[in-house]
């Protein structure tokens, strides 16, 4: 038996696989032309909730994180190929001594997909629509409607100077070594997850986004160099506009939200469709606020 292994008993008098809790992947793909799909899982005749379908997961390892514990465990009970998703968030469904963690990651076309181990009957990419006509595992069933609002990329859109402008460190002698700092800490920010997103945004307990920060005037040098997990856009003019170009742009799978405390840009981008938060919130979430 491996570590992990057995029934584990939560604080609602429920019985679950997996004595250090559990984990699976909710992977994603969005067809141009067929809308989103989900890869689901249809569980062997010998397993509990034999022939439904639900997330490829299993029991995590003692110490193992949840993302691991799903990466591994799809690994282990199908042929897909796990090194090339792309990670945008967990969420979590704690029962009290025992929490079972989605992982959402994306793929960039939907190939097909073998069972590997004898767990899995076979493996389907399911329309998004389609998903709850089928017999359904019970947990993944009362989860499923949560999860399916998730199936998107966060964009983290920054307004620059209005970031830069609003925390008193001497940016006014330097703006684009304040711009630079603030590249640098969003680097951090995409590689360590952001958790707390403002209500109505996605709903994940830690989510890995994309970051686009738009600079302009004096702080357009800033995006010469470019660093791991943010890209960094010059605007050609008004930095306002660009932001709106970006959110404007067509993409079914993105979920932009837009850094900013300026009023009229606000107005723009939530009538564009994209959400808004104020620096204040960012700057709570940024590796040297955290340090002080």
């Amino acid at each position: 038996m491996a570590d992990g292994d057995g029934w584990a008993r939560c604080a609602r008098g429920h019985q679950h696989w997996g004595r250090h809790g559990a984990a699976g992947m909710l992977i994603f793909h969005h067809h141009p032309e067929r809308g989103p799909h989900v890869l689901l899982q249809q569980r062997s005749w010998w397993c509990n909730g034999a022939l439904t379908w639900c997330l490829f997961g299993g029991g995590r390892k003692a110490g193992e994180d949840a993302i691991s514990a799903a990466l591994r465990e799809t690994a282990e009970e199908c042929t897909l190929d796990t090194g090339t998703l792309r990670l945008h968030g967990t969420s979590a469904d704690d029962h009290g001594g025992w929490s079972y963690t989605a992982v959402i990651a994306s793929a960039d076309r939907m190939p097909p997909v073998h069972p590997a181990s004898a767990e899995t009957r076979r493996a389907m990419w399911v329309p998004l629509e389609k998903v709850s006509a089928l017999r359904l595992f019970e947990p993944f069933a009362l989860s499923w409607p949560r999860l399916a609002t998730m199936m998107s990329r966060l964009v983290l859109v920054v307004d620059a100077a209005n970031v830069v402008g609003s925390r008193a460190d001497g940016w006014w002698h330097d703006r684009a070594g304040a711009t630079a700092r603030l590249r640098d800490e969003l680097a951090v920010l995409a590689a360590t997850g952001v958790s707390g997103l403002p209500d109505g945004v996605l709903g994940h307990d830690t989510s890995f986004p994309e970051i686009v920060l738009v600079v302009e005037g004096a702080a357009r040098v800033v995006a010469d160099t470019q660093v791991p997990g943010v890209r960094v856009v010059a605007a050609p003019g008004s930095g306002d506009d660009a932001i709106v170009d970006i959110v404007t742009a067509p993409a079914p799978d993105a979920t932009y939200l837009v850094i900013t405390a300026d009023r009229a840009l606000r107005d723009r981008v939530t009538a564009a469709g994209a959400h808004c938060t104020g620096p204040t919130w960012l700057l709570s979430k940024l590796p040297r606020t955290a340090a002080g």
